[in-house]
């Protein structure tokens, strides 16, 4: 072998060598390196959700009728003198008072009651003297009876009035004695029928008149025996 060829011979193997150990060395990283993971999967993408149903605006609501007012409560005793102040427009004075009396014993003190009382119970006693002025015995008794019960009640002011109790007391007993004089009379003569008709007078605005009481008694029962007794006996 030529001398200039040997060099290039050992040249190109020591290139071999070096290719196969650089073969060999990838082929040991091949060996080594692990399995290369598969790609990951895209994730699945959703649908979009469908939008929420949208339900149709309530209907607004009926209207409410209104609640019927409701009265207000009148107290016992605001009712009691308004009705005694209708009985005093319509000139029942006694009854007034009484209703005013009700409306007082219900509520002491009543402002309406205490404003109106003297003047009713004034009222009362002069309706009594101008019936008797007339001759209308049974009224004027019943009036000044009504003003002798009534004096003392807590809504009267008997001290300014322009007569008092033993002044009216003395009217009452004059008119029971000029009727019970009456009817005596008229009983004596025969007049049975009149008599009784006085001292039912005096009974009318005087129930516990004890003499007027026992002479009708006594009267009457003459009078039935009067009515079966033949004509002309």
């Amino acid at each position: 072998m030529r001398r200039g060829a040997l060099p290039r011979a050992l040249l190109l193997l020591a290139l071999a060598a070096t290719t196969l150990q650089g073969c060999a060395e990838l082929s040991n990283s091949f060996r080594k390196a692990p399995p290369a993971e598969p790609p990951a999967a895209a994730p699945a993408v959703e649908p979009p959700a469908a939008p929420p149903a949208v339900e149709p605006p309530a209907a607004p609501p009926a209207p409410v009728p209104p609640a019927a007012a409701i009265p207000p409560v009148i107290p016992v005793s605001d009712k009691l003198f308004a009705d005694g102040m209708t009985a005093l427009q319509e000139g029942g004075h006694e009854r007034a008072l009484e209703l005013f009396s009700s409306a007082w014993q219900e509520k002491p003190g009543h402002a309406g009651v205490a404003r109106e009382f003297d003047g009713a119970l004034l009222a009362l006693k002069k309706n009594g003297d101008a019936a008797y002025a007339l001759g209308k015995w049974e009224d004027a008794g019943k009036r000044w009876m009504g003003t002798l019960r009534f004096l003392n009640h807590p809504a009267a002011n008997p001290r300014g009035y322009p007569f008092t109790r033993s002044e009216v007391r003395a009217k009452v007993d004059n008119l029971t004695a000029a009727l019970t004089e009456k009817a005596l009379t008229e009983y004596r003569r025969g007049e049975v029928a009149a008599a009784i008709a006085d001292w039912k007078t005096i009974l009318a605005y005087d129930p516990g008149h004890e003499e007027a009481a026992r002479s009708l008694q006594t009267a009457t029962k003459q009078l039935e025996t009067l009515k079966k007794m033949p004509p002309g006996k």
